[in-house]
């Protein structure tokens, strides 16, 4: 889709994929504790969710807690579960007035009941929504994630629900995100330069834009930057244009 943003006429990526990094440094540059930098995140979450549907993008995809994230201290762990719960809380209310679909990826099982029954119910309840898509990935991994997505494959083919002619469109079925397009843009904020264990197999041909932005502090105009640098690509998918 193209739109006229800031007087140039851009096209729009259908799917933008955020690795939100940062929090922790925004934090301590203010001389704060690491959680208040995650709940800082937070509220940039809700407010790039609306930038991004005024831009036209379709689906948004953002990396909140990773199968990793677990080996830091209880503390910082115990203020993020506890942030997610507050997140979940005002979520479907926020959701449903925006006309947002939300899915949540990763694995749940090594969460407590209470967040994934919200989880469930938000689901449920925006199913019905056709606005933006927005995908948060909780104690997700792109490695647990094929892990878990080939070991169900297996079971089923062994049981003869599958053909044994495996394609990739078969693949993309058994993952976390089936039936949501790949991404075309992945964004990462506060400068590192690496994917971190994110949507390995979904990002084959996204265009990679990096800011030294800190993740509280992205907004509207650092998302309009992404977007004018994914512009700038020439996508070819292994072709000669």
């Amino acid at each position: 889709m193209e739109k006229i943003i800031d007087g140039e006429k851009l096209n729009i990526p259908n799917h933008v994929a955020i690795i939100m990094d940062g929090n922790g440094r925004w934090a301590k540059k203010r001389l704060m504790p690491r959680n208040f930098g995650h709940k800082a995140g937070a509220k940039a979450i809700e407010k790039v969710c609306e930038d991004a549907h005024e831009l036209g993008i379709k689906y948004l995809t953002v990396y909140a807690f990773s199968t990793e994230n677990w080996k830091r201290s209880v503390e910082e762990v115990s203020g993020i579960m506890n942030i997610l719960r507050d997140y979940l809380k005002t979520c479907i209310e926020r959701a449903t007035k925006n006309n947002m679909r939300i899915r949540i990826i990763g694995d749940r099982t090594a969460l407590d009941a209470d967040i994934v029954e919200k989880m469930d119910e938000l689901e449920r309840v925006t199913s019905v929504c056709d606005g933006l898509n927005f995908t948060i990935a909780i104690n997700y991994g792109g490695r647990d994630e094929l892990r878990r997505s080939f070991k169900k494959l297996l079971e089923d083919v062994n049981a003869g629900k599958v053909d044994k002619d495996i394609t990739e469109e078969t693949i993309s079925c058994y993952l976390d995100t089936a039936g949501i397009p790949d991404p075309d843009l992945l964004i990462r904020t506060s400068g590192e330069l690496r994917l971190s264990n994110y949507l390995i197999w979904q990002l084959a041909y996204a265009e990679f834009y990096f800011t030294d932005c800190l993740w509280p502090d992205f907004d509207m105009d650092e998302l309009k930057k992404a977007v004018k640098y994914y512009n700038g690509r020439d996508r070819r998918y292994g072709g000669v244009k």
